[in-house]
């Protein structure tokens, strides 16, 4: 369940404090009456989200008759969602410093069209976080059928990082965002990598791959599944007594290139633009000082 409520969290957090840079943008800028119009966009970009979850899951459980055809989408599902975080955490690295300056340059320029693009862009704001969000969750909490566990902890991830979104809005609570996005992206690409694992697994339940019964090793009786910490380990990084060669040498390609890459020193860059001193300076009124001087320092 700490795989889940981690998802929750991350994701949750970027896509508050997005909404919280386009909130305070038109606070600052005299702008409330768009106000109903980005949050009808938030509110959108939800609903579509829960149901995107739901036809995952509804096509899994219902549309899909075989076990051969479940576990094949099943394995498919989890390498798109390996893809997804990958791509999520280096982008978030990446432009963490500039993302508030991008947000408000799009926003000002769909205030110059009308309501409906003010709508639009928050939504397109939101909705990859969510989608992303479905996916992940999916994913990571295949295995887990009738436990509501799972989603119990993706939904107090998310209101972890709603609170924190608030708080770091109203200047109430400030918390260095360079070392949250570089710990629990970390976490995230060992949590991935048991998501890649286990999809190895389902290729080969599949009849996709080969060597469903060739065991890389087996210390079942040093890690007995019917324990706590054999669940959590398990639930966390999808770390098995019993994995397959194939499952064993996917989690080790990806955790040790992938982490090597994330946690490298960061090249030394140019200093910020004129735009993005701005957003930092304005930062400390809006609410998203935390998010604009704490941001990832790496490249």
């Amino acid at each position: 369940m700490f795989a889940t409520y981690l998802i929750g969290l991350r994701e949750g957090l970027e896509a508050t404090l997005v909404v919280s840079i386009l909130v305070a943008f038109l606070v600052k800028s005299q702008r409330r009456d768009r106000l109903p119009q980005v949050w009808a966009g938030v509110g959108l970009a939800v609903a579509l989200s829960v149901l995107f979850g739901w036809l995952i899951e509804f096509t899994s459980t219902s549309l899909l008759s075989r076990s051969e055809d479940r576990e094949l989408f099943e394995a498919i599902t989890s390498v798109a969602a390996v893809v997804f975080v990958t791509w999520m955490i280096f982008w978030m690295r990446r432009a963490a410093r500039t993302i508030a300056g991008e947000l408000r340059g799009r926003l000002t320029e769909a205030l110059a069209v009308g309501s409906l693009a003010v709508a639009g862009m928050a939504f397109l704001a939101v909705i990859r976080e969510g989608l992303e969000t479905a996916l992940i969750f999916y994913s990571a909490a295949q295995g887990a059928a009738g436990d509501s566990g799972p989603l119990l902890a993706l939904i107090g991830g998310i209101v972890t990082a709603v609170v924190l979104g608030v708080l770091l809005y109203a200047s109430a609570l400030r918390i260095n965002l360079s070392k949250f996005f570089t710990w629990t992206g970390a976490l995230l690409i060992l949590v991935a990598a048991g998501i890649l694992k286990y999809g190895v697994h389902d290729f080969q339940e599949a009849g996709v791959l080969p060597g469903l019964n060739d065991l890389a090793f087996d210390i079942t009786g040093a890690l007995d599944p019917s324990t706590w910490y054999a669940a959590l380990l398990a639930g966390m990084f999808n770390v098995t007594p019993a994995p397959t060669v194939l499952e064993t040498i996917a989690w080790v390609a990806y955790a040790v290139p992938v982490l090597l890459l994330f946690l490298r020193p960061a090249r030394r860059k140019p200093a910020p633009t004129a735009t993005t001193t701005t957003v930092t300076e304005r930062g400390a009124d809006t609410g998203t000082e935390a998010e604009a001087a704490s941001t990832p320092q790496r490249a």
